[in-house]
């Protein structure tokens, strides 16, 4: 483990941007000065969320705090999920196996697709009418 006490990591994920920070403590979740229960109304985001806590058993280690802007609720959940595995790297750098297989470290390049011309939106074409 490093000298320093805070970890820091910035996850994205579509248009959201969360910057994530480590302190050593007993696994409290605040998420824009809100508990993550409060936050995330669904139980599969909060889940998402912890998941690189749960596969580096640090789950109980740590306090994290997060500032996440942008996006839905899904989209940042993403985000915090990518910046808290880099930030977990920091803290030791033999976590990086577990989180890399399990595909947390990876940013996900998929984003919304723009909107074409002579459609209404990417790929919707308007009704089609023979008469």
């Amino acid at each position: 483990m490093a000298k320093t006490a805070n970890f820091y990591g910035t996850g994205r994920r579509k248009k959201s941007v969360a910057r994530v920070y480590l302190r050593p403590g007993k696994g409290d979740i605040t998420i824009n000065k809100r508990n993550i229960d409060d936050y995330f109304g669904l139980e599969t985001l909060k889940v998402i969320v912890r998941q690189p806590l749960v596969a580096t058993e640090t789950t109980e280690k740590f306090d994290v705090v997060v500032n996440v802007q942008g996006g839905g609720y899904t989209g940042q959940a993403g985000a915090i999920r990518h910046g808290i595995s880099r930030a977990l790297l920091q803290v030791d750098d033999e976590y990086r196996p577990t989180l890399k297989k399990a595909g947390f470290l990876t940013r996900d390049p998929r984003m919304k697709e723009r909107k074409k011309y002579g459609l209404k939106a990417a790929r919707r074409a308007p009704q089609f009418s023979k008469r």
